[in-house]
């Protein structure tokens, strides 16, 4: 099937009316793409959107032929669209609606730089993920992949961890949960929560401990072919959950290993400004030139 498609992919609680996406699909079209748009919600859920003169369609039905993924709202509409990219090499090109953005390339103000993708004047970034799978006994009960990060928490309650690197004990602390994240994900909840900025392009891993009852448990940022482990304790046994990229929360229980390693898929994100990554945390983070 020929990679031929441009895909809008736009979150309709963002861009209110489709405003936006739809400027960047009359200009890709004159410019003699093929347009198809696949509108979602907040939810992440494909919504049935009537657009004439475009094909409207899920991402799933259309991801085998398409060329590239051009999103339109925060953050999480890039992290969504790239799950289903990664398999497949698809780049994805973020247009920011939401709030801060940090993965996004352009703004609103920006939408004509999209010009450029006709005469090829753009770069693609690979963007390190993770793998993860959760251990139960002898048993691998679930298995998922992150560009941005893999969160375990407690419900509202203090619980009991242990983080190792390759087997050997990097820290064990009561706490709110941990954090492993991506370079692309150290801007996120990570950084939050107390972590350190990474230059996204990296190859590392940073573990964050969340609100820790020690002085000790302080942020890692390991190599990227490390295997970081999390194991649930036995000292205080409360809900225990676990979310990858900020998805649906799966339950886990004492006694469980969370083993989070690099992945073999990548994220590749399209460049098309001159803005480096230093100048985006100045603008996105409010500091003043």
């Amino acid at each position: 099937m020929k990679n031929n498609k441009i895909v809008l992919y736009p979150n309709i609680d963002r861009d209110i009316g489709l405003a936006v996406s739809q400027k960047v699909g009359q200009l890709l079209t004159k410019m003699g793409k093929d347009v198809v748009f696949c509108p979602v919600s907040d939810e992440d859920t494909a919504v049935d959107v009537v657009l004439p003169g475009y094909e409207t369609v899920s991402l799933d039905d259309v991801i085998d032929s398409a060329e590239m993924i051009i999103t339109f709202g925060g953050d999480g509409t890039i992290l969504h669209a790239a799950r289903a990219a990664a398999d497949r090499g698809v780049p994805v090109l973020g247009v920011n609606m939401g709030s801060k953005g940090f993965m996004a390339e352009l703004e609103t103000d920006d939408v004509d730089m999209i010009g450029a993708l006709a005469a090829g004047s753009y770069q693609i970034e690979r963007r390190m993920m993770l793998d993860v799978n959760i251990l139960r006994g002898d048993e691998i009960i679930c298995r998922d992949f992150a560009l941005n990060d893999v969160v375990i928490r407690g419900n509202n309650k203090i619980i009991n961890l242990t983080l190792s690197g390759d087997g050997q004990k990097i820290s064990h602390f009561s706490g709110d949960g941990a954090v492993i994240a991506t370079p692309t994900g150290s801007t996120a909840y990570s950084m939050a929560a107390g972590g350190p900025i990474v230059e996204p392009s990296a190859q590392n891993i940073i573990v964050t401990p969340i609100c820790a009852h020690i002085l000790e448990a302080k942020p890692f940022v390991l190599v990227s072919d490390r295997q970081v482990s999390v194991e649930i304790g036995f000292k205080k046994l409360n809900p225990v959950y676990m979310s990858v990229d900020g998805c649906e929360h799966i339950s886990i229980q004492s006694g469980d290993i969370v083993n989070v390693r690099k992945s073999k898929k990548y994220t590749c994100l399209v460049r098309l400004s001159t803005r480096s990554f230093y100048q985006k945390v100045s603008e996105k983070l409010g500091e003043k030139p």
